[in-house]
């Protein structure tokens, strides 16, 4: 099992759970994007776009470089990553126990049982 930091996982998660966030952060994928580029497609303040920024920083998936009085945003794809491997271990859980049942299923059925349509 994959050994994560609960509260680093934590703050990616919560960062994620916004969809502001997450169109940011869509945003991001193929360049870095000042604060203000950042907040124009939402009805939000600077300040607003800040705030959520910082929550981005906290989770680790931003980084914020200053140069003058603009802020350039970066992706960070690692907080990601980590984030994707704590759920493939799930998905993995879930593929193996539905397997599993299956398994069952289908040793408990007949092969002659299939089923019918009623003619009306």
């Amino acid at each position: 099992m994959v050994e994560h930091d609960a509260p680093q996982l934590d703050a990616v998660f919560h960062a994620l759970a916004d969809g502001t966030r997450r169109r940011m952060l869509r945003s991001l994928r193929g360049q870095a994007r000042s604060v203000g580029e950042l907040a124009a497609p939402f009805r939000i303040s600077l300040a607003a776009a800040s705030k959520h920024i910082k929550v981005l920083e906290r989770a680790g998936l931003v980084t914020r470089q200053i140069r003058g009085r603009t802020h350039l945003c970066y992706l960070q794809p690692q907080a990601l990553a980590d984030g994707e491997a704590w759920l493939r271990e799930y998905a993995q859980f879930w593929t193996a126990r539905l397997d599993a049942l299956d398994t069952v299923l289908q040793a408990d059925t007949p092969p002659s049982a299939t089923p019918t349509r009623e003619q009306p």
